[in-house]
C-alpha cells in the first residue's frame, strides 16, 4: 500500500515576510494548506511579542495554538522543536514540552536535530550526552504517544549511519526519523536517495525542501543543512525517485514543506499536490 502523504508547510515560509503565527496560519490557509508544522519556543521571544516572527511560545495556552488553527480550519500536525541534544540543560525542557504541547494540540510529531557540537566535547562523549537526552525525552514522548524526529542537519546527522546511530541510542517505537530531502542533499557526503533507503523503514515525517541549483554550486559539500530551500520542484531534489522509496511505506508521512517565501509556499503545494494525484 502507498503512503498516505499529507502536504503541510512549515512555518518557516512567513519568516521572510515578518509575519506572527496568526498570520501565517491564515495565509497557509489562504494557499489551501490543511496543515502547519508550528515552530514553538519558550520563554517570551521579543519579535514573536510584536508579531514580526512566527514561533509559537510554550509559555502561551497550548490550546490557543488550536484555536487559532481551527479557525482557519488548519491542523498543527507536527511541530518544529529543534533542540541541542548535546545541551541537555537546554533540550530536554524544550522537547518535553514540545512533547506536551504536541499532544494537546492532536499533533503526532515532534521534530528536532543533533545542532552544535560544543569544541570542548568528544565524540563519545556528544554521544553520552545525546543518551541522556533522548532518554529523559523518550519517557515523555511514550507516555504522550507523540514521535520525536530526528532529521539530518549536523555533522553526524549528514549521513544515515550517523543519523540512525543517534536515532537508535535509546530504542524506542517513539522515536524516528524527519528525513530532510535538502539538508540531505546539500551535506554532499553519500548520496540522498541511498541514504534515505537506508532509513525508510524509520521515516515517519519528512521536510520537503529542494535546492536551487545556485545553492547547490556554492554550498554543497560545504554544509550540513539550511533553513529554508527553494519551492518544491524548482530545484535539484528528484520527487519522483523520493516518492518511489516512500511509497511503500503502509502509514501516514508527512511532507512538511520548507521554503522561504510565501511565494515559494504557493509554488510547493501546488506542484506536490499535482504529483501525488499523477501517481495515484
Amino acid at each position: 500500500m502507498a503512503s498516505k502523504y499529507i502536504i503541510g508547510v512549515n512555518m518557516e515560509f512567513v519568516r521572510s515576510a515578518d509575519k506572527s503565527f496568526a498570520e501565517g496560519v491564515k495565509i497557509a490557509a489562504e494557499l489551501s494548506y490543511k496543515y502547519v508544522e508550528p515552530m514553538v519556543h519558550t520563554g517570551w521571544e521579543l519579535l514573536s511579542e510584536v508579531n514580526y516572527f512566527h514561533s509559537f511560545s510554550m509559555e502561551e495556552d497550548p490550546l490557543l495554538m488550536k484555536e487559532i488553527c481551527d479557525t482557519h480550519g488548519v491542523t498543527a500536525g507536527s511541530l518544529s522543536a529543534h533542540s541541542p541534544l548535546m545541551k541537555p540543560e537546554a533540550a530536554v525542557d524544550r522537547l518535553t514540552r514540545a512533547i506536551v504541547l504536541a499532544s494537546s494540540v492532536g499533533a503526532k510529531y515532534v521534530n528536532t536535530d543533533e545542532m552544535i557540537k560544543p569544541d570542548w566535547m568528544s565524540d563519545e562523549e556528544a554521544h553520552q550526552v545525546m543518551w541522556y537526552t533522548l532518554k529523559k525525552v523518550e519517557m515523555v514522548a511514550r507516555r504522550h504517544q507523540v514521535y520525536v524526529c530526528i532529521e539530518p542537519h549536523g555533522i553526524y546527522t549528514k549521513t544515515s549511519d550517523g543519523l540512525m546511530r543517534i536515532v537508535n541510542l535509546v530504542p524506542s517505537p517513539w522515536i524516528k526519523v524527519n528525513w530532510d530531502t535538502g539538508n540531505s542533499y546539500l551535506a554532499g557526503v553519500e548520496d540522498p536517495y541511498e541514504g534515505l533507503e537506508k532509513v525508510k523503514e524509520y521515516v515517519y515525517h519528512v521536510h520537503a525542501k529542494d535546492i536551487s541549483m545556485e545553492q547547490s554550486t556554492s554550498e554543497r559539500g560545504k554544509v550540513t543543512g539550511t533553513p529554508v530551500g527553494c519551492a518544491c520542484g524548482q530545484g535539484v531534489v528528484d520527487w519522483d525517485r523520493v516518492l518511489d522509496i516512500l511509497d511503500p511505506l503502509d502509514r501516514e508521512v508527512i511532507l512538511s514543506v520548507e521554503c522561504g517565501t510565501i511565494e515559494q509556499a504557493k509554488d510547493s503545494f501546488e506542484f506536490l499536490t499535482e504529483l501525488i494525484m499523477k501517481r495515484n
